[in-house]
């Protein structure tokens, strides 16, 4: 039951991120699917790991604190509904792929995880979900 209601929730309160993610889910349909807590995980092929709605995308790397992580953006999703994609969405990406983001965190030696979208996701994950995520 509590599935299901998750589900209906991305999908009315969160659907723009869920229908992005519907569409990277779609596109990656050849590749290996699981269930998290109500969401659907695929194992793909990429490099880095992705959470969008209720979809969680694991790059081919990631463990189980990643999971974790991705199902903390699921959690922001549920909570922020509509503003998740420009509160949290979009400055997570651009944390991760923008040229000077990567610079800055290299050269400074920051942790990618210190940037607000991902260490919510990591303190929403892990208390949601009941598991640890100490990603650093």
């Amino acid at each position: 039951m509590r599935t299901f209601f998750f589900r209906l929730w991305q999908w009315t309160w969160g659907f723009p991120q869920s229908l992005v993610g519907l569409i990277v889910y779609l596109l990656n349909r050849d590749k290996p699917h699981e269930t998290y807590r109500g969401c659907i995980v695929t194992h793909w092929d990429n490099g880095g790991s992705l959470g969008v709605g209720m979809f969680l995308f694991l790059g081919k790397n990631a463990d189980r604190q990643t999971l974790v992580h991705e199902y903390g953006h699921s959690v922001q999703s549920v909570i922020l509904g509509p503003l998740f994609l420009p509160i949290m969405g979009i400055p997570s990406i651009l944390w991760c792929n923008l040229p000077w983001c990567r610079k800055l965190r290299r050269e400074k030696g920051i942790s990618y995880y210190c940037f607000y979208p991902e260490s919510t996701a990591n303190r929403l994950g892990a208390w949601v979900s009941g598991e640890t995520c100490e990603l650093r």
